[in-house]
């Protein structure tokens, strides 16, 4: 094996980049449709309860998550079958496809409900494929990386997921301060798919330039189990994983998305703010949470994977009521900002390092397909879902119910975490097992 056809350690940050950068633009557009909801909402259903439109937007929203399994097993498959680099193309072709379907769907005016038919079916290819690129993206990354800096390298998957936010963010300040609120609900809301159908062109020829990781290529010569590649039989073999993996995601993924696609919203439609004011709150502490992954991963190089699961595990359960109620009655932008960023550090223990935990669980022959599947199986149950709940919560007059709601699944999250094992020094071409015993290095 030469390193002209193999990512290794030699070459990390490209790695990094090639990673990630496609990573960037999935997550640009899936955020952009959270972002702009609330501009898009009135085009493609009756006009009526702001509320009751943004419940259906988000119920599509939601809808998107449960294609996320689907991707998880389909492309999770394809990645331990074909590659990582090939999955990795193939995901953000299909992410580019439906960023251009929202972009020229047609109004509830022009066809009646065909125009959210239309989303509806964006949705669900924008779902397909980020189920597989979180896997694809979270294995590459820590395949490509050296065994100690594995923690700091696989948390830029979170970099470019936020930095994907936040580059929708930035374009809707921009729209905000140079287009009419007419405009933006007439059609500039288009624009940022427009922008993210052409990013993804672009990324798909970054992709094929990609090389593939050592521990793909390498492991049909010394894994006596290759025969079962992505297989769900070989999956099944690592039953406590799979429900590990769900079990660490729950808690975790609730709260991300609560943060981060549902705060705009939550300070415009319940703290009171404007709609310029949320969405530049959002924003800057998005960029905050984006610089602190880095260091946080390369923390858990140091430390282990657990005690940052468990420093979120701890500030989640006990943290979020008086975090949500706080921010509910938060006074400006200043008083919001503070609190969303007290809110994204504790997330923080468990974004920047996630994905290289989940991906030290399992052997390379199905590492991707055991990343994908558990994990878009507990997002589409909590993160797809955690929009839809807290605006349910809302309409039913009982929005605090919200705030318990994701301190529960902390909890849960939190028993697994204390109880797990350390991941840190798994060898990841020996197995699931760790190769020797968590120590802090010298």
């Amino acid at each position: 094996m030469t390193s002209a056809n193999t990512a290794n350690t030699a070459t990390p940050w490209k790695a990094v980049l090639g990673g990630s950068v496609g990573n960037l633009v999935e997550w640009y557009d899936w955020f952009v449709y959270a972002g702009f909801a609330t501009y898009f909402a009135s085009a493609f259903f009756p006009h009526g309860n702001p509320t009751a439109q943004l419940l259906n937007t988000a119920g599509i929203f939601a809808v998107g998550f449960f294609m996320r399994p689907v991707g998880g097993w389909l492309l999770g498959r394809y990645a331990d079958r074909r590659g990582r680099k090939a999955a990795l193309t193939l995901t953000v072709s299909l992410m580019s496809v439906s960023a251009l379907l929202i972009a020229v769907a047609p109004t509830y005016r022009q066809v009646s409900y065909a125009g959210a038919g239309v989303l509806l079916v964006a949705r669900l290819l924008q779902g397909l494929s980020v189920g597989g690129e979180y896997a694809a993206s979270a294995t590459y990354l820590t395949e490509a990386s050296q065994p100690g800096r594995r923690g700091f390298v696989s948390s830029f998957q979170y970099v470019s997921m936020t930095f994907g936010q936040l580059l929708g963010l930035g374009l809707q300040i921009v729209l905000q301060h140079t287009m009419s609120t007419a405009a933006l609900h007439s059609y500039g809301w288009r624009i940022p798919f427009v922008a993210g159908a052409l990013g993804a062109a672009v990324v798909f020829w970054l992709r094929r330039n990609l090389v593939e990781t050592e521990a793909y290529t390498g492991s049909a010569d010394h894994d006596p189990g290759a025969d079962e590649r992505g297989t769900l039989r070989g999956l099944l073999a690592h039953k406590r994983e799979f429900a590990l993996v769900m079990a660490l995601t729950m808690g975790g993924t609730v709260a991300y998305y609560t943060y981060t696609t549902y705060l705009t919203k939550y300070l415009s439609n319940t703290t009171g703010l404007s709609k310029n004011d949320a969405t530049l709150v959002s924003f800057c502490a998005l960029t905050v949470f984006m610089l602190l992954q880095p260091p946080a991963g390369a923390l858990s190089d140091r430390i282990g994977r657990r005690p940052l699961l468990i420093t979120f595990g701890v500030g989640a359960t006990l943290g979020t009521v008086p975090l949500m109620t706080a921010l509910s009655h938060a006074d400006g932008f200043g008083g919001a900002l503070l609190l969303a960023v007290v809110a994204l550090v504790i997330v923080t223990g468990y974004t920047s390092i996630n994905a290289v935990v989940k991906a030290e669980l399992f052997p390379t022959r199905i590492r991707a397909l055991g990343v994908a599947l558990p994990y878009a199986l507990a997002n589409a149950l909590f993160g797809g879902t955690a929009e839809y709940v807290a605006l349910w919560f809302k309409d039913a007059g009982v929005e605090s119910g919200y705030y318990w709601y994701v301190s529960a699944l902390a909890a849960v999250s939190l028993v697994v975490y204390l109880t797990m094992r350390e991941t840190r020094d798994t060898a990841l071409t020996e197995g699931t097992r760790p190769a020797t015993k968590a120590a802090v290095p010298a």
